[in-house]
């Protein structure tokens, strides 16, 4: 059975560092024997088809990919349409009433233990809020993630370590929706 995927890639195409061209994303993907390939903004996000069920091992493959045509090491994480839709519609801020650049999402390669998070005094940050969802947290930040403390504070390496993280605002997260849709 064929899946739509989208290919999330971490830190890519940022301040000049890990360039990564979307027509050589698509065509490492093809290389892959991916099929139905796109690529959504300058920013690593990418949706492609394939036989493959383990959302894993593709991204792995990827990442192996990635490595030896350009030379340095680029995470990512590859989900499957259901679980972009399930992101989207569990999100527990007013996505419908904010802007995109409010809301977001960060993507990360295992559950999160709320443990990893008791010690952030959450008050301490408000209006900004996030809470967990599944492999995922949301953020929302209404001045927007450039200016962000909790996001900041939520990136420190005692709430992160060891954990593949890639985020996308909510525009970002509407779009790979759409596009993976069948």
């Amino acid at each position: 059975m064929t899946t739509t995927y989208a290919a999330l890639l971490r830190g890519i195409n940022v301040g000049g560092s890990k360039k990564v061209p979307m027509p050589e994303l698509r065509d490492v993907l093809a290389g892959l024997g991916h099929t139905g390939i796109a690529t959504h903004l300058q920013s690593g996000n990418a949706v492609f088809r394939s036989d493959d069920e383990d959302a894993d091992a593709l991204a792995a493959a990827l990442e192996q990919a990635l490595r030896e045509r350009f030379g340095f090491a680029v995470d990512c994480l590859v989900r499957d349409a259901a679980y972009l839709a399930a992101v989207a519609d569990a999100c527990p801020f007013p996505a419908a009433e904010l802007e995109g650049k409010q809301l977001h999402v960060t993507y990360v390669d295992r559950p999160l233990d709320p443990e990893r998070f008791a010690d952030l005094d959450a008050e301490a940050f408000l209006p900004e809020e996030f809470r967990l969802g599944d492999r995922c947290v949301y953020l929302y930040a209404p001045d927007g993630l450039g200016r962000s403390k909790l996001s900041v504070e939520l990136g420190r390496p005692r709430h992160v370590k060891g954990i593949v993280a890639t985020t996308r605002n909510w525009n970002t997260v509407a779009k790979l929706v759409e596009l993976t849709r069948d």
